[in-house]
């Protein structure tokens, strides 16, 4: 009989356990709710297109990758300027001081 009662026990106490550990579901980081965010969003807009099998994991792919990072920041109007001239210089193949008059007058420009 205390055999039984022993065992008894110790099923209840397990079953306390798990249902205890059960309760306390962790709460995702932020970086982890970003990617569950990105993931719904995808989702949701290859299911507005009705994308299957492998047109849908291509697409799935494309728009996470597509997606910026909380983390990562834009770039600032300045900063995309600086980028458009930059290229621009670099197309044209400039470089000292014609590149240095160029990107001067570019940036001016945009401004």
């Amino acid at each position: 009989m205390r055999l039984t009662t022993l065992w008894l026990s110790v099923a209840g106490l397990l079953l306390s356990a798990n249902v205890m550990a059960a309760d306390t579901a962790k709460t995702p980081s932020p970086a982890q709710a970003a990617q569950q965010k990105k993931m719904t969003d995808c989702n949701q807009q290859a299911t507005t297109q009705s994308l299957k099998g492998d047109d849908r994991k291509k697409f799935m792919s494309q728009c996470l990758k597509a997606q910026v990072h909380p983390d990562e920041k834009a770039l600032t109007p300045q900063q995309q300027k600086m980028k458009s001239c930059n290229a621009d210089a670099a197309t044209k193949e400039l470089k000292g001081d014609a590149r240095k008059t160029f990107m001067s007058n570019c940036l001016k420009k945009a401004a």
